[in-house]
């Protein structure tokens, strides 16, 4: 049994097998749908419901609550339709999404970025072409078959040199995957990904001035983008903000000196939120999204990309639209870890 998914204003359509949530059948059939987590964690994948029923599996209140599902509002990663339905989803995308690929990566690299931010690369199939958009994120596939996602932080036409990825992975004490990472992986281990996921790239065919907001590893994605622009010429305005706890969070601050004298029309405000006297930090201070409206209180005919910590990225989306943000130029990765979606 098949059921009709109509996406509006786009009027694509798709069809969802039995059991089958919206956004697996979507990313099956190459229909861009906007989502973050795929397990009811961050709400990115949140849209109207016009006509149709479609029940939940397990989500986090935070991600939709009960006031929002009755008001009409369903997360496509856990929902699951019941017959026809039609959903509102304004980010849902023109071009069809690249293949979603399992293969064998090998750790070429593992380079010390900080304290507790480990930079991979790993080294992809050479026999075999992996496609990806900038911002976009794969998903390692650990022994349990538990899995874990990191953006990847080098723009795609880097692999036309050499099929790598790069990875920035920040240590979370007692977690699976990144204990092993900053204590016994070593170079040439083999690991096994997924790929590429997520909604989150940037929209080449806008011209309007941008606001790129990362928190943390954050940046990655980010990052991504902006050797995008670079690669591709991108002339738009842009303005990066990038926020850390104390200045070292800020791991990669001469390269984002590379691109601003390679980018005339990129701007970049470093902001630390808890800064020691012994850092000598004189630069800005408080919360990162709260430094984007310090400098731009109406942001209405901005674009916003917003990547990292869950708390930053849900407040930036309701502070900045409340600042005059249209809530569909609010493009966002929420870094859910493995205990946020538990």
């Amino acid at each position: 049994m098949t059921f009709t998914v109509t996406v509006q204003p786009s009027g694509r359509q798709f069809n969802a097998m039995d059991q089958e949530t919206l956004l697996a059948a979507g990313i099956r059939q190459g229909i861009g749908l906007p989502y973050g987590c795929k397990d009811g964690a961050c709400g990115s994948c949140k849209c109207r419901l016009i006509e149709g029923t479609v029940v939940h599996g397990p989500h986090q209140s935070k991600a939709l609550s009960a006031d929002e599902e009755a008001a009409g509002f369903i997360l496509t990663c856990c929902g699951v339709p019941q017959g026809d339905v039609v959903i509102e989803s304004r980010q849902v995308t023109e071009v069809g999404a690249f293949p979603i690929k399992k293969m064998p990566a090998r750790v070429s690299s593992l380079e010390r970025a900080s304290h507790d931010v480990i930079v991979m690369k790993l080294q992809l199939p050479a026999s075999d072409t992996f496609q990806y958009r900038a911002g976009q994120y794969v998903e390692f596939i650990l022994r349990d078959g538990d899995r874990r996602s990191y953006s990847m932080a080098n723009a795609p036409h880097t692999q036309a040199e050499a099929p790598v990825l790069e990875l920035h992975l920040r240590h979370m004490p007692g977690g699976k995957f990144t204990d092993h990472v900053f204590t016994n992986m070593k170079e040439k281990e083999i690991l096994r990904i997924e790929g590429p996921f997520g909604s989150f790239f940037l929209r080449e065919e806008s011209e309007r001035p941008m606001v790129l907001l990362a928190s943390g590893t954050g940046f990655a994605p980010i990052k991504a983008i902006i050797e995008h622009m670079r690669f591709k010429g991108i002339q738009r305005p842009a303005t990066l903000y990038w926020g850390g706890r104390r200045p070292a969070d800020l791991y990669q601050q001469a390269w984002i000196e590379a691109q601003l004298a390679a980018l005339p029309n990129l701007r970049y405000v470093p902001v630390v939120s808890d800064a020691l006297p012994e850092d000598g930090w004189t630069g800005r201070t408080g919360f990162v999204h709260r430094a984007v409206l310090e400098d731009q209180p109406d942001l209405s005919g901005f674009e916003v990309y917003a990547c990292g910590a869950p708390i930053v990225v849900e407040s930036a989306r309701r502070d900045y639209v409340a600042a005059g943000l249209a809530e569909e130029l609010f493009y966002a990765d929420s870094f859910t870890s493995a205990a946020d979606k538990a």
